[in-house]
């Protein structure tokens, strides 16, 4: 059975053509456009997609490493769509059982909230999210104690065996990073207001627009070289490509989420949901690279890169 693979940047200010270079847009839409004929040409039965969440459906009150969604819907953040997701719940259960086996203790949703780390990626693809079945996989890469990028790394060797026997065509696909640095608050030194939604608190539609001007704000400075994030780091960018393209594990297991932090920004550990998608796709079977697409900017507050490969 063929299995598939697509991992993309995500940013909240991607669809503001304002603030990238148009070369850097023309060339991130023509990324996806390459990546939205490779779904298509699959033609997949399942997506089982590791994303990261960034507090509106996980928080604080109970955060776990790694979570499958038997049920799940879009919290609809920057313009996304709010909605229930098609997941296949059989599969969700089957997988999850898979994963527990293997001795990843992931923990189970009748109710997961995703937000655009997610949703956006089939959002720019397609202009909806509800086109297959899926099985979401929350990833924990913002809230520390983060999963080791070994763990992660198992958990997605446990997903492609599940894969491998399910007798469905499936689309392992990850979004997030690369470099990025969003500012993401930590609760040990975060304001009264912020540590209280960190820990849970819902906010209002007033407060969510309020925090995602902050957001836009800070990218506008950010695309003209100013602000307080720190910049990209396209070399780092080319070496973890390098890394998941060789199925470099060992190098990968060693990486820190303080290391990542450090060299490549606060949402940089996006990158424990790429590295568990491209095992998935590894542990299912041979695969070849098919895109490996790269731009870094600014505006974006992200080096957005493309990697897609499909099995041989």
């Amino acid at each position: 059975m063929p299995f598939a693979l697509a991992c993309a940047s995500h940013s909240p200010v991607m669809l503001d053509g304002t603030l990238a270079e148009e070369a850097v847009c023309a060339a991130v839409r023509a990324s996806f456009d390459r990546m939205r004929a490779l779904v298509e040409a699959f033609e997949p039965d399942l997506i089982v997609q590791f994303s990261p969440d960034h507090f509106h459906g996980f928080s604080y009150a109970l955060m776990p490493s790694f979570c499958v969604g038997a049920e799940a819907r879009s919290y609809g953040d920057w313009s996304t769509r709010a909605e229930a997701l098609p997941v296949d719940k059989t599969s969700a259960l089957a997988l999850l059982d898979a994963v527990r086996a293997a001795d990843i203790d992931a923990a189970l949703s009748y109710d997961m909230v995703v937000d655009h780390g997610f949703v956006q990626l089939w959002e720019m693809l397609f202009g909806r999210a509800d086109l297959y079945p899926l099985v979401p996989i929350f990833v924990n890469c913002a809230a520390p104690p983060l999963p080791t990028y070994r763990r992660a790394r198992l958990l997605g060797e446990a997903v492609g065996r599940f894969a491998s026997s399910s007798g469905k065509r499936i689309l392992f696909a990850a979004s997030g990073g690369l470099s990025h640095d969003p500012l993401v608050p930590r609760i040990e030194t975060a304001p009264p207001e912020v540590r209280s939604r960190l820990i849970g608190a819902k906010m209002t539609a007033e407060q969510q627009a309020e925090r995602e001007g902050r957001i836009a704000t800070v990218a506008a400075a950010a695309a003209k070289g100013e602000g307080p994030v720190r910049p990209l780091n396209p070399g780092w960018d080319a070496e973890v490509l390098d890394l998941l393209e060789r199925q470099d594990w060992a190098t990968l297991d060693a990486f820190t989420a303080e290391q990542v932090d450090e060299v490549a920004g606060s949402g940089a550990n996006e990158l424990l949901a790429w590295v568990a998608a491209t095992a998935a796709m590894a542990s299912a079977g041979p695969f070849e690279v098919v895109q490996r697409d790269y731009a870094p900017a600014p505006g974006w507050i992200a080096g957005v890169a493309h990697f897609s490969a499909r099995s041989v």
